[in-house]
């Protein structure tokens, strides 16, 4: 069972990795669960949760502490336990930088509408090509 100073010293950690990101004041529950559902394959954390995690009342299971570490750029022993080296130099995990609610959304479409959706993305990856070219090689796209 994890003890209350072990879960505040987490939450201490886990709230200065997000201020050092520069998340700010921006950082609270919702924003966090928001945030992090966007980078965890699983099941979508509650907002209960992230404010658990935020106040020192729990500490994430291991797959969601190493999304955590991931997206913060820490290692996973140092963000649970406040060991060793705080900071890896390393590559993503695979999958880092993909919008899980996203590909949920899409893979509960109709077989119809997911090829339309390839066709779309597959006519701006085109559209882009062709901007990057045009500006010399910059991707400068406008949203």
């Amino acid at each position: 069972m994890q003890s209350i100073l072990e879960r505040e010293a987490f939450s201490l950690r886990l709230r200065e990795c997000l201020a050092r990101m520069g998340a700010g004041s921006g950082t609270g529950p919702s924003w966090l669960a928001r945030e992090f559902n966007r980078r965890y394959p699983g099941a979508p954390v509650s907002l209960h949760a992230a404010r658990k995690w935020l106040l020192g009342e729990a500490i994430p299971a291991q797959d969601k502490l190493r999304v955590l570490s991931d997206w913060l750029g820490v290692t996973a022993e140092w963000l649970r336990y406040g060991a060793g080296s705080a900071y890896v130099l390393r590559e993503p995990s695979p999958g880092a930088g993909l919008d899980y609610p996203l590909m949920r959304e899409i893979a509960a479409l109709s077989d119809l509408h997911r090829e339309a959706v390839r066709e779309l993305v597959s006519a701006l990856r085109r559209a882009e090509e062709v901007e990057k070219t045009r500006c010399g090689g910059k991707n400068e796209v406008s949203e």
